[in-house]
């Protein structure tokens, strides 16, 4: 076992979970107990519990081989309509996107060009905290055009991430945070970009603010703050359980984007946002 191959997530509900060389060593408290999206997975999670978690997370190593050298890094398949890699994988197919810098277990920051790139890396992917450098998963993403922001550490940042796809030629140029720190940096930076918030499940109201500020999209997840303030301005909501707001024409645009793309029955209504359904995450946080 490599001491040094460590990753950490947040999963269901931010629950800190550890794995070390392909073995969960710890699992924290989640700050939610169910989630409609969570009972909808592959292997559903009814209750949500370290118990749970756990299992959930070995199921994803065993299926997928997150967290190891055997990662499967292509997918064409969407875990859910209005997920973020599922709209910024259309975006790129429809070409309203060039690129997206997205994170991955084993890689770190990444920039993938490719919809099965994005949605192979990110789709299964949710709360990168921190991640050690995996050689064979590096040495696919790169054979699949992908490119690693520092193949040696593994890095998670998002900032550096968007000043290398620029570099790179890239003009249309899409980026997932978790930090209103980033967001605002990016957008001084690169106002061109579409930003992407997403895992903001506990965020506070001061940060959910400073988030809607300078987003293009932010996912709800199990987020009080977000639904509260993204509700009020954003132009679009999709979703309902887990709601994905569309804060700017931009964001609109892709979502509604992958709304065509979609073989699903969709309800589209006017509504006073946020607008929630019978199910969501209990309790918000």
């Amino acid at each position: 076992m490599r001491r040094d191959d460590v990753h950490i997530v947040e999963v269901l509900g931010k629950t800190r979970v550890v794995i070390r060389s392909g073995t969960v060593v710890e699992v924290g408290q989640p700050l939610i107990k169910e989630c409609p999206l969570a009972k909808r997975f592959n292997q559903p999670v009814l209750v949500i519990c370290p118990e749970t978690v756990k299992a959930n997370i070995e199921y994803r190593i065993s299926s997928f081989g997150m967290c190891t050298k055997d990662r499967d890094i292509n997918s064409e398949e969407d875990f859910v309509v209005f997920g973020a890699s599922e709209m910024i994988s259309c975006g790129i197919k429809k070409g309203l996107l060039d690129c997206a810098v997205v994170v991955c277990d084993g890689a770190g920051t990444m920039i993938a060009a490719t919809p099965k790139l994005v949605q192979g890396t990110g789709g299964r992917m949710s709360g990168l905290v921190k991640t050690s450098p995996i050689r064979d998963v590096i040495e696919r993403i790169t054979a699949n055009g992908g490119k690693v922001l520092n193949p040696t550490m593994a890095t998670i940042d998002q900032i550096k991430g968007v000043a290398m796809a620029r570099e790179l030629g890239f003009k249309k140029v899409a980026v997932t945070i978790t930090k209103p720190g980033d967001a605002e940096t990016i957008r001084s930076q690169y106002p061109e970009v579409l930003i992407f918030g997403v895992h903001l499940t506990g965020v506070s109201k001061e940060e959910a603010e400073r988030l809607v500020a300078v987003c293009d999209l932010v996912a709800g997840c199990a987020s009080r703050s977000i639904r509260e303030v993204a509700g009020r301005v954003a132009l679009l909501q999709a979703g309902s359980s887990v709601p994905v707001f569309a804060l700017t024409r931009k964001g609109k645009d892709l979502v509604s984007e992958k709304a065509k793309e979609t073989q699903h029955r969709l309800l589209i209504k006017v509504e006073k946002l946020p607008y929630s359904g019978e199910k969501y995450p209990d309790p918000l946080v």
